[in-house]
């Protein structure tokens, strides 16, 4: 339990990097926007400097105008590459992740499935703490793990590879499986304690079905920001990964539909 442990927080310590990067480049894309909210056209931005030339005007007018030509074109610049920032990540680092002496990450993908079974049981004992005079350990979220699973796997190319384990599926599977046998066992029932203990196990595996549920979107919206092509662009699905009538939006071929 504990190597596990170790591993999904370096996952999640990559993920939390991911969401500093992606605070700290959007606070830059707000600062940028309020300073050049007063330019017309940011297409049609003219040359002061030419125009101060053109008029004759001193040359500290004209030395004004470039360095004022000079900030425009930077803002404009910073404005414009904004949202280019996870690809850029992307592209530094897949070469140095794909290359042969880190061959021992060519099958990342099959770490996954015990490593979401480490994350949804460290969720729901954080959640448990919550109500507790000790909070330490207390959480009700942490994106930081799906962040860094769908970083990984994009690195690693292995999207598809991952998607063919059908992962959340056999989650679906095995909670409708053990829901049947508990609503089997409650039926004929006049034993109060059995009558008891089955609605524990219903409550408890309800918790653990909406766990895997929030980790299931939750890896699929990571999955947005580092898609590149059309197999990453998410699709449509009639359920929820592990049962229900919603309809979100979910990665192709990532979970059941």
């Amino acid at each position: 339990f504990k190597q596990w442990y170790q591993r999904r927080v370096r996952v999640t310590h990559i993920g939390n990097a991911m969401g500093y990067i992606r605070m700290i480049r959007s606070g830059g894309i707000h600062a940028c926007a309020n300073a050049i909210r007063f330019v017309p056209d940011l297409d049609d931005i003219v040359n002061l400097e030419e125009l101060a030339k053109e008029e004759e005007l001193p040359q500290d007018t004209v030395q004004a105008a470039a360095i004022l030509d000079s900030v425009l074109e930077n803002l404009t610049k910073n404005f414009a590459e904004g949202t280019a920032y996870f690809k850029m990540l992307v592209d530094v680092f897949t070469t140095s992740m794909r290359s042969p002496k880190n061959q021992h990450l060519k099958n990342f993908y099959m770490i996954i499935p015990p490593l979401t079974l480490n994350y949804v049981e460290q969720m729901m004992n954080g959640k448990e703490k919550i109500n507790k005079k000790n909070k330490l350990g207390a959480a009700f979220t942490d994106d930081g793990f799906s962040m860094g699973i769908a970083y990984i796997l994009k690195l690693l190319d292995q999207y598809s590879a991952f998607d063919s384990l059908h992962w959340f599926q056999s989650v679906n599977s095995k909670f409708n499986n053990e829901e049947k046998a508990v609503k089997e066992s409650r039926r004929g029932a006049s034993d109060v304690k059995l009558d008891q203990t089955n609605t524990l196990t219903m409550k408890r595996l309800d918790e653990y079905r909406q766990e895997f549920e929030l980790l299931y979107y939750s890896l699929s919206s990571a999955r947005i920001f580092f898609r590149t092509d059309v197999e990453d662009i998410p699709v449509e699905v009639e359920q929820t990964p592990l049962g229900g009538n919603a309809t979100p939006a979910a990665s192709s071929n990532a979970g059941p539909a």
